[in-house]
Order: C-alpha cells, then structure tokens, then sequence
C-alpha cells in the first residue's frame, strides 16, 4: 500500500534546492557578468537551508532529523547488514547532513566574500581584509567539496536505481512509497503545510532586512 513519507514542504524544499544549486553552480562565472545572480541562488539556498533546519524539529515524522540521524552504531550496523527504511537509511542521513552542512558553510561564507572587482557579499565591511581574503578562499575551496558531495548523492540515487531496483526520485516526487508493513504515515495536512509558508516567509523577511 502506498504510505505518505515525504510531506509537501519537504518536497518543495529538495527540488527548489537542486534547482538553486543548479542555478548557482551555472552563474559563479563572471566572464558573462552573472555573478549577481550567483549571489541571489546564494540567498535563496541559505533561506531553504534555514528553513531545513527549523522543518527538521517541526516538520513531519520522517523529515525531523531524529527520526533518521543515527549513532555510529547503527550506521556500522547497516553497513553489515543493509535493509530498505522508508525514508533516509541510516548512511543516505549522513549524505544528507554532509550536503545540507556544506550547502551552509557554501552560502555563509558567500556573505564575507569578495573577488576584490566585481563582486563583494553584503557583510564584507564587517570584518578585515585579512578575513575576508580567508574566507573566500574557503567559499572557492568548498566548491569541489560540493561537486563530490552531489557526485557521490546522484551516484547513490543511480546505484539503487539500477543496482538495488530501489527509485528514490518517484518518492520526493509523489511523497508516496508502497510499503507492506505497517509504519508510522508523515502528516502533510493544510495546516502543516500553512506552518512551512509561515516559517519559510519569516526566514525569507529576516534574510531580506539583514542583507539588503
């Protein structure tokens, strides 16, 4: 039978965020003047990141991180003896807190960082020179962090495509995944999608008067 795993705002957030990262990857070239949308994906992916955050203690069940992050234990335990979860296995959580983690540090450091011609980020005149020049070596640095990480999360999601005959695209697509036990359903009612607009709006409103 098909369970609710994923809710809507936590859809919306993952697709938005492929997109985003997408967008900015493209745009981090100057030679066609683009790197004012590369700062605008940047405060689009730090707002979906904040809101992660928040959604992963007030979402649903299988979107709140202490359903799916694990001790080293029970990764261990999965490495020897892997079984399907219905929503992130014990090392996929790891994928995803690797990601969501240097996703932050990517689109924090943005907002110290300067090419010293075309671009400066809106909390430079906050700090030195000397601090500014560290900080966007680690923004450039990070960036091949990132393509491993998404590399190795797309290879993943191929793997048990092809490998496992597991789609784990179809469930973030739909929210649903057919299951024969009987498991805990996400709620994705109106009034909890309602408390994601809010908390993503709220986000969005502090971003905009902070970095404006």
């Amino acid at each position: 039978m098909k369970i609710r795993i994923w809710d809507l705002p936590t859809r919306l957030f993952h697709w938005a965020l492929v997109l985003a990262v997408l967008g900015s990857f493209i745009s981090a070239d100057d030679d066609g003047g683009t790197l004012v949308w590369h700062a605008r994906f940047g405060y689009f992916i730090l707002s979906l990141l904040l809101f992660r955050v928040i959604w992963g203690f007030t979402g649903s069940h299988y979107a709140k991180f202490f359903n799916f992050i694990k001790s080293p234990k029970t990764v261990l335990s999965y490495l020897k003896n892997p079984t399907e979860v219905p929503g992130h296995n014990p090392l996929g959580a790891l994928s995803v807190i690797a990601l969501l983690g240097f996703l932050l540090l990517q689109a924090v450091t943005g907002l110290f960082a300067s090419d010293d011609i075309a671009f400066e980020g809106p909390l430079v005149k906050y700090v030195s020179s000397s601090v500014t020049e560290l900080i966007t070596s680690i923004h450039r640095l990070n960036e091949s962090v990132l393509i491993t990480l998404v590399a190795l999360h797309i290879g993943a999601i191929l793997y048990y495509r092809w490998v496992k005959k597991t789609d784990l695209v179809k469930p973030m697509v739909t929210g649903d995944k057919e299951w024969v036990e009987k498991i805990p359903v996400a709620r994705d009612s109106f009034s909890l999608r309602l408390v994601a607009v809010v908390i993503y709006l709220a986000i969005a409103s502090v971003l905009y008067y902070f970095l404006r």
